[in-house]
């Protein structure tokens, strides 16, 4: 079911259009002129928009021209019964969708709005896909202590040094990491991730290094670890403070000699890798506690990068503020939303606990709740963490 505006002076199209659609199941509203049509396009959202070309006051070329320039990806059908070859061309070169003339073919017509329905999800779920495949991770901010950390990247990415990354929850971690791989010499060969503390500890041994067949009851077939497929490029090893003694044992191995066994065999695999690792807690607490090996630890912070809260840097706030909502308007398909002054104070005032990742989630939440702009009280009302 689409929700579905139709705009049209000619009472008798619109009555004739609202009922044909929703015996179709659509929801539909209806407008009489092109000021009115813009009026409710801007204040909902509409999966599809059906304007006639000939109206009173503003023509439905205008129209057209309105809507795409605040929200292209929604298909717009230009109805006429004035319709020539040149009018056609003119609606579409402007952006329509498709041009029918009246009277109404409504078998057509309803093709029409199908096809255009399956091109609007596609058009989303490739924003989507392109999103989840992008290999542009942007650190966002101006302020001395983020302007530290890229400087520490482009001195530290093109070698092969290995990089032990700190910092709380939600600050930005992985993004160190990602840059890091993506401005050294491994750039075009794997970036593998392992997360150590969603790992069960029984098992982290066999994603890392891979297991033979038969090597425990569940491993019916030879499986790679991670090591293996970050052949050649480089493998992030995220919250290393919770991995096992006994994994860490055999990823100080892998450091020393450059060679792994799976889990379950004696033949040694050559590997080629360069470890990144992140962490948010005290390595040197970890290690006078027994809980993490003091020589891996220097193995993997050969060089020490610190990655700042959020706190530490609140002037990079408006600038993050401004990077996330046109990412998620992006995301959502919604026009961009503006964000006041006092509304960026009121968020500056924040102790945000948990770093960029609870700011981004905060201003998703905004722009769900908001209307055309975030203001300040918008920002007390939705954003302040709840009280315990």
């Amino acid at each position: 079911m689409a929700k579905i505006l139709v705009i049209d002076d000619e009472k008798g199209i619109r009555n004739t259009l609202r009922e044909v659609l929703e015996y179709e199941k659509h929801e539909v509203d209806v407008a009489t002129n092109g000021p009115e049509g813009l009026e409710l396009f801007y204040r909902d959202n509409y999966d599809i928009v059906l304007c006639d070309i000939k109206m009173p006051e503003m023509d439905g070329i205008e129209v057209l021209e309105k809507i795409n320039a605040y929200l292209p990806d929604v298909p717009v059908i230009m109805i006429s019964g004035h319709g020539n070859i040149d009018t056609a061309v003119e609606a579409i070169k402007k952006g329509a969708y498709d041009f029918i003339e009246k009277p109404l073919d409504l078998n057509r017509l309803l093709v029409t709005m199908r096809n255009a329905t399956e091109r609007k999800d596609l058009v989303t779920e490739t924003r989507v896909l392109k999103r989840r495949i992008s290999k542009t991770y942007d650190i966002v901010g101006e302020s001395p202590a983020i302007l530290k950390v890229k400087e520490m990247i482009d001195r530290v990415a093109p070698t092969d040094a290995r990089v032990l990354i700190v910092g709380d929850n939600g600050t930005g971690k992985e993004l160190v990491a990602r840059w890091l791989h993506e401005k050294s010499s491994r750039s075009e060969m794997p970036f593998v991730e392992v997360n150590c503390a969603a790992i069960p500890s029984e098992l982290i041994e066999s994603e890392l290094f891979g297991h033979e067949k038969g090597a425990f009851t569940s491993a019916i077939k030879q499986r790679k670890g991670k090591f293996e497929q970050a052949h050649s490029g480089t493998l992030f090893l995220d919250e290393v403070g919770d991995m096992s003694l006994s994994a860490q044992a055999k990823v100080l191995r892998a450091l020393q000699e450059h060679k792994i066994s799976r889990v379950g065999s004696d033949k040694d695999i050559d590997v080629d890798v360069r470890v990144i690792a992140a962490t948010n807690k005290n390595l040197a607490e970890e290690i006078s506690q027994k809980n993490f090996r003091e020589d891996l630890y220097h193995r993997l912070s050969v060089i020490l990068i610190y990655v700042p809260s959020l706190n530490e840097r609140i002037e990079d706030i408006p600038l993050l503020a401004e990077y996330f909502i046109e990412q998620i308007s992006n995301e959502y398909g919604r026009p961009r939303m503006t964000i006041t002054k006092d509304a960026i104070a009121e968020l500056q005032k924040i102790h945000w606990t948990g770093n960029v990742r609870e700011f981004r989630n905060v201003l998703e939440r905004l722009i769900i709740l908001c209307d055309k702009e975030i203001s300040a009280e918008d920002v007390i009302s939705f954003a302040q963490p709840i009280s315990k």
